[in-house]
């Protein structure tokens, strides 16, 4: 059975891509936001292969939307996203990526070090901690341990956030690793950079100036390989564009206009 949900009325014409990876759910404002314009469906992903996800976004596209779509992926999800459009570009009519991670390594060195130095002392100290019990093989349930972590980071990642709910279901530590690394290692190789050839759709990114992904990470690279890209930088703006009390009536507007165009 595959996991999705619906937002709005049919036909779904929209995809909205979570993080993490192993974060479902938490892409659930942008889909409800969008749905009153089009009809938008929000893929869960579940399979702990880099491949395997791949695979399991093109059946769902395949079987609950209208194609092309618009493919929207945030954070991890925008990297998804990337893959899917290089393997199955007839499934894809635009490709936009939220808060998306550098393409190539040299960007990627001072991320954590970044969230790190914007934590308080007792924040840092906590969140250091947390990564070392994570990289414990004998820790056996890290679940939780990601979670915390992931609220921590949270905190570094935003800019002004307003008040709200964190929907976003348990966070799946198996699926992430597995996926994670996998991912890194074609961005290592060059391989991630090198699929731009492949992606004959628009490509627009959305990132924010306080995002700790580099924004010339993501820039730079895809300036340089994709012959149709966009590059829209967010004042005032962290990982979450929509959870920002500067940024978040612009970074819909964006939106909404994308998938109308």
């Amino acid at each position: 059975m595959k996991s999705v949900r619906k937002w709005g009325h049919g036909p779904y014409s929209v995809a909205v891509i979570h993080g993490g990876p192993g974060a479902p759910g938490e892409v659930a404002p942008v889909a409800r936001e969008l749905s009153t314009v089009q009809g938008v469906i929000e893929p869960f992903q579940t399979a702990t292969t880099l491949d395997a996800q791949v695979q399991e976004l093109r059946s769902i596209l395949e079987e609950e939307a209208r194609l092309p779509v618009t493919l929207i992926g945030f954070s991890w999800g925008a990297f998804l996203s990337w893959l899917t459009a290089a393997r199955y570009p007839t499934l894809v009519r635009k490709l936009i990526l939220i808060g998306s991670p550098p393409f190539e390594e040299r960007y990627a060195a001072a991320i954590t070090k970044t969230r790190l130095d914007r934590l308080s002392s007792k924040e840092r100290s906590e969140a250091q901690g947390l990564i070392g019990q994570l990289d414990d093989p004998s820790e056996s349930d890290k679940n939780p341990l990601l979670a915390r972590l992931g609220l921590l980071l949270s905190h570094a990642d935003a800019f002004d956030p307003l008040p709200a709910n964190d929907e976003a279901f348990q966070c799946q530590y198996d699926l992430f690793r597995g996926v994670w690394d996998e991912a890194c290692a074609l961005r290592k190789k060059q391989v991630l950079i090198q699929m731009a050839h492949a992606v004959r759709c628009p490509v627009i990114a959305i990132h924010g100036d306080h995002d700790p992904h580099p924004a010339e990470g993501v820039n730079e690279p895809l300036s340089r390989e994709c012959p149709d890209f966009r590059f829209i930088l967010l004042p005032k703006c962290g990982h979450r564009p929509w959870i920002e009390r500067n940024a978040s009536d612009a970074f819909y507007e964006v939106l909404i206009r994308e998938i109308k165009e």
